[in-house]
């Protein structure tokens, strides 16, 4: 169990009890998460794999330098709320979750499946997540709803960058941080590569007024203030 992130894991496989597996013993599917013991967090992991869960996306991996860096400055602000944009496989999600447990996180995607995995970690117990199915370009009526909104990974996949980044950026109150590849590459997916001088026009366009740019291995994160 060393090798997984036994709480997220745990809830997983709980939520999908609720949604479609033979139920849990009751004491296994209600009991707080953080009060379960080793070998009830086993039981669950075990009736996850019986059931064919897909359980290794919640194995413990070395960050990526990317993520580490999200998250270093995320410590450095301790945020409140924060909107995570296409959350996707929890690359970025997962970690923070696990180590900003204060924190009220809302995940948003629009592709059903990552949804459903989303909401089974909610409802099993990760009693601070809200998960969505909503596409950031079609987010109009809110403002100023979370102190941070993360992007990672996700621009260069939106064909209305535009329309995303202003929407982040209303939907804010603090800062938006945003990852993008830095090079071209050969994923189909990858519609635009966004530089440097490109993200500054929009963002600034958008309402921010502080930018900080930063380079991690392939990858350029900026930190854009209001």
């Amino acid at each position: 169990m060393e090798r997984y992130e036994e709480r997220l894991m745990a809830a997983y496989v709980r939520g999908m009890a609720r949604q479609n597996l033979p139920l849990l013993p009751p004491p296994l599917m209600e009991t707080p998460l953080e009060l379960l013991s080793a070998e009830e967090i086993e039981t669950i992991f075990h009736a996850g794999e019986a059931a064919g869960l897909k359980l290794y996306y919640f194995k413990k991996k070395e960050l990526l330098p990317r993520v580490k860096a999200v998250l270093g400055f995320l410590r450095s602000v301790q945020p409140e709320s924060l909107l995570d944009v296409g959350s996707g496989r929890g690359v970025f999600l997962f970690p923070f979750l696990t180590q900003f447990s204060w924190t009220q996180v809302t995940a948003a995607d629009i592709l059903p499946r990552r949804v459903q995995m989303l909401q089974a970690i909610a409802d099993g117990g990760i009693e601070n997540l809200t998960v969505l199915e909503r596409n950031i370009c079609q987010w109009t009526q809110e403002e100023e709803l979370f102190d941070v909104v993360t992007l990672l990974e996700v621009l260069e996949h939106i064909p209305n960058v535009e329309q995303a980044i202003a929407n982040a950026v209303r939907l804010a109150r603090r800062f938006v941080v945003v990852s993008v590849p830095s090079q071209p590459d050969d994923n189909p997916e990858h519609i635009h590569l966004l530089t440097r001088d490109i993200l500054a026009d929009q963002f600034t366009r958008a309402g921010c007024t502080k930018l900080h740019f930063d380079g991690v291995n392939g990858h350029l994160i900026l930190v854009a203030g209001k």
